[in-house]
């Protein structure tokens, strides 16, 4: 044990040799060069890179344009994660920039109060804590003088805690009220708030239906495309004459250039890309509403979401306190005399410069004089029958508040007599005659614990004739008024009137609750603080809900046994950090996709295993940094445009997803033909990319951004393959028809057989784009337009049509023939996706 003094300056030396100091660990996942690693060395960016720097090599960079792909996908890929690592290593429970502790400058000196920086805490300092200070390393108090504590960022528990000498106090929490001493007794990663963040800092990356099936739909191309690749390089070599040939000639550079230009058509470079920037752009939106967005794909997640987990404390509620109502005491004298002279005795209470909390929500009904107390904005509801209070009545003495003794007085002149405010329990207890009428009390006492179980905070109001005991040491005021600290209840109290109080429900909170519901989103309440008082805050919020909560400390061990509690209960009240993990999984295991919001670091672990987290911005550091989501400026209201944002994400980037999928379709089927039937490719990498523009590439940049409020569906992936399959048969038909008749009937040469390629190929899948533009709007209309006349305009300038190596003009013949194949096969992918649509409807 460390004296009352503190430590001296060798105790301290040390102990920061044995490291036992208040540093916390920064191991917030993957290094830089491991998230490069990660980033770079894939199977997709070997093929595609690959391709791009054989390109190079071969002095082909007119072809390697689609190396931009690469390099911005990586780019993207590597920021992301490594702006969620540092977001992460900011993860501090602590917000306080300095500690007060007592230090001696000898071993045998007196203690003195020094700052020193949060590390500088080492193991039995003795910390120096008054009202605002937060506690900085788990401590145990050694001297208290009305020391109250606020742990709600870590219990989600709302009231003050009383912490007498031997309470063990929690890094993280606050103190609200009095002043002490408290001995350091674990600092650094053993410290309750370390221990339960340690979870919560290690990287990951929020669930994505999207990037998971874009990120399969990758794997699965890349492995294909070594077998196919294969043939294409078989099938290229042998169109030039053989391998021995083409190896002597010289011939295998134009061959390996068709093979990759084969290649690179099958990999949707440019999906990744897209789906990153129509991510990022509301990520955009979003800011500009206050709303943070800590990882791109967390835009999506609340589109998918269908449960919503609330905290109660700083989430629901805006953390204060509102008077909810004043009543007479029953059996209670009654009168306008007795109602003006207990208006005056609350606005007293509201007046005093040290009232708690609760006695400062009476402000908002009875602020007097200008005081403290007085509220700037009144409960409407309060208002039409908010008494005026000139002035404050003459006060004799007063007993400021203290959470050991739970009430607090004040000694009037006139009326004279003493009024006390105070937990019912106490004030009203039958001890040396101090309470009066037993029938009058007993009633009270019964109402108390009516309105106690309707989850309101219930305080009694009683009067005395007697005065206030003083003692000799007590102090006064600058205005004469005595300040009796250790006064007893004085004796014959009567009760006047019961006072409740409610917590403050956000304003915003029942309109974007009943927007939930309206989508068929289930509401899980869970919070720290009192069943009752939980479940009356979620019926003021709007949520549908008989009776108290469930008490968390009765929830089973077994896995089955809390599925079938979380299936069924909908509010859940004293819940431990632990138990909100165990419940956002629980309800993972039931098929939900789960959306977790809380503000303390007691949500913290539940907001890391939740499908998406969502943190106040007024929150715990903690919680900030392990969210997805921050609502800047804490208003709940936020969260509808978040999920209007993610349906927009999520229903463009599908409509991009069959767009760009119908291309590696058709792309696959040209390699394996013209391999397999050893023809040249017809398609030069340029002459693709050329395409891949118009068809794809610069209407994709509006598809993306359009706006789209429909309803998430599962299956986006089921819903690409049923389209882009089909599209991609008939483009590639159409295309292998019209080159088989330029090579096999007209015998045409290869720059004209690739310019008829390019003709059909951009005619046919623009009626793709068609399909997937629509509704046409002026938006989308132009778009389709533009890129129609974009194909006369290339075909139009010499020096592209040099750059890309097409014939100049193209021969009538063929021409003819790769107009009509593609408006045959533009009338067939109508057809064929409205016999689809009408299928599926």
């Amino acid at each position: 044990m460390t004296s009352i003094t503190g430590l001296s300056r060798a105790d301290v030396r040390e102990r920061r040799d044995r490291g036992e100091i208040n540093t916390l660990p920064n191991d917030t996942g993957r290094s830089l060069w491991r998230i490069l690693q990660a980033n770079l060395f894939t199977l997709f960016n070997a093929i595609v890179g690959g391709s791009f720097l054989v390109l190079l090599v071969l002095g082909y960079w007119q072809d390697a344009l689609f190396g931009f792909f690469v390099i911005a996908n990586v780019a993207i890929g590597v920021a992301q994660e490594f702006r969620a690592k540092v977001t992460l290593s900011r993860l501090a429970v602590l917000n306080a920039p300095r500690a007060r502790v007592l230090r001696r400058a000898s071993a045998d000196g007196d203690g003195e109060v020094a700052e020193v920086a949060i590390a500088d805490v080492v193991l039995d300092d003795v910390l120096a804590l008054s009202a605002g200070d937060q506690v900085v390393a788990d401590a145990v108090v050694l001297e208290a003088s009305g020391l109250d504590v606020d742990e709600s960022l870590l219990t989600g528990e709302a009231d003050p805690v009383p912490s007498p000498a031997g309470r063990e106090l929690l890094s993280g929490s606050t103190v609200v009220g009095g002043s002490g001493l408290a001995r350091v007794i674990r600092v650094g990663a053993d410290s309750y708030a370390s221990r339960i963040t340690a979870e919560a800092k290690q990287f990951s990356l929020v669930g994505s239906e999207l990037r998971d099936s874009i990120a399969r739909i990758i794997r699965w191309i890349s492995i294909g495309l070594l077998p196919v690749g294969a043939i294409v390089v078989n099938g290229q070599m042998q169109a030039v004459g053989g391998w021995e040939v083409a190896l002597s000639s010289g011939a295998w550079r134009e061959a390996v250039v068709a093979a990759t230009a084969s290649i690179i058509a099958m990999v949707p470079q440019g999906l990744v890309f897209m789906t990153s920037v129509a991510l990022a752009v509301g990520a955009v939106k979003l800011s500009r509403r206050e709303v943070l967005v800590q990882e791109l794909a967390a835009v999506e997640g609340l589109a998918r979401v269908d449960m919503l987990c609330l905290d109660k404390t700083g989430t629901l509620t805006e953390g204060g306190l509102a008077l909810d109502g004043v009543e007479d005491a029953p059996g209670a004298a009654s009168g306008e005399a007795l109602r003006a002279a207990r208006d005056a005795a609350l606005a007293c209470f509201a007046d005093d410069r040290d009232a708690n909390a609760t006695a400062r929500a009476l402000g908002e009904r009875f602020g007097a004089r200008g005081g403290s107390a007085s509220a700037s904005a009144v409960d409407p509801a309060l208002a039409p029958s908010a008494p005026s209070v000139a002035a404050l009545p003459a006060i004799v003495a007063r007993v400021p508040f203290s959470s050991l003794r739970k009430w607090s007085a004040a000694q009037l002149a006139d009326p004279a007599g003493s009024w006390l405010l105070g937990a019912p329990d106490i004030v009203l207890a039958r001890v040396d005659g101090s309470a009066g009428d037993g029938v009058a009390v007993d009633a009270t006492l019964t109402r108390c614990r009516e309105l106690a179980a309707s989850g309101l905070r219930t305080l009694v109001l009683a009067r005395s004739s007697a005065p206030l005991t003083t003692a000799a040491g007590d102090g006064a005021d600058e205005h004469g008024v005595i300040e009796a600290r250790e006064a007893a209840l004085p004796a014959g109290l009567e009760p006047v009137a019961v006072v409740t109080f409610r917590e403050r429900v956000r304003g915003d909170a029942h309109e974007t609750l009943q927007y939930f519901r309206e989508q068929g989103v289930s509401i899980r309440i869970i919070s720290g603080d009192d069943p009752r008082t939980v479940a009356a805050v979620a019926r003021e919020a709007g949520v549908d809900h008989v009776g108290d909560g469930f008490d968390a400390r009765q929830l089973p061990e077994g896995v089955a046994a809390l599925d079938d509690v979380m299936g069924r209960e909908h509010v859940f009240g004293r819940v431990s950090p632990e138990q909100k993990k165990a419940m956002v999984k629980s309800l993972q295991r039931l098929g939900y996709t789960v959306a977790m919001t809380g503000d303390g670091v007691n949500d913290a672990l539940a907001l890391k295993h939740a499908d998406l987290g969502i943190a106040m911005g007024s929150g715990a550091p903690a919680t900030r940094a392990v969210a997805r989501l921050v609502l800047l400026d804490g208003q709940f209201s936020r969260l509808p445009r978040i999920v209007a944002e993610g349906r927009q994400v999520i229903a463009n980037v599908e409509r991009l997803a069959k767009l760009f999928l119908s291309k590696t379709v058709y792309a696959i089927l040209f390699a394996v033909v013209f391999g397999a039937l050893l023809w040249p490719f017809p398609f030069l990498p340029r002459q693709l990319s050329i395409v891949d523009g118009l068809t794809i590439g610069l209407p994709a940049i509006v598809l993306a951004l359009l706006p789209n409020a429909r309803v998430y569906r599962p299956g986006f992936l089921r819903r690409a393959a049923r389209f882009c399959i089909p599209s991609g048969v008939l483009v590639a038909a159409t295309v292998i028809g019209v080159v088989a008749y330029a090579y096999a009937v007209v015998d045409a040469p290869a720059d004209e057989v690739q310019t008829t390629a390019v003709i059909t190929l951009t005619l046919s899948a623009l009626w793709v784009l068609v399909i997937l533009a629509r509704p046409l709007s002026r938006v989308t209309l132009p778009i389709v337009l533009a890129a129609y006349a974009g194909l006369v305009v290339v075909l139009s300038i010499p020096i592209a049509v040099d750059f890309l190596q097409l014939a100049s003009p193209p021969p009538t013949g063929l021409l003819v023939v790769a107009v009509g194949a593609s408006a045959a096969c533009s009338l067939a992918l109508e057809v064929l996706h409205r016999l689809i649509a009408r299928a599926t409807r």
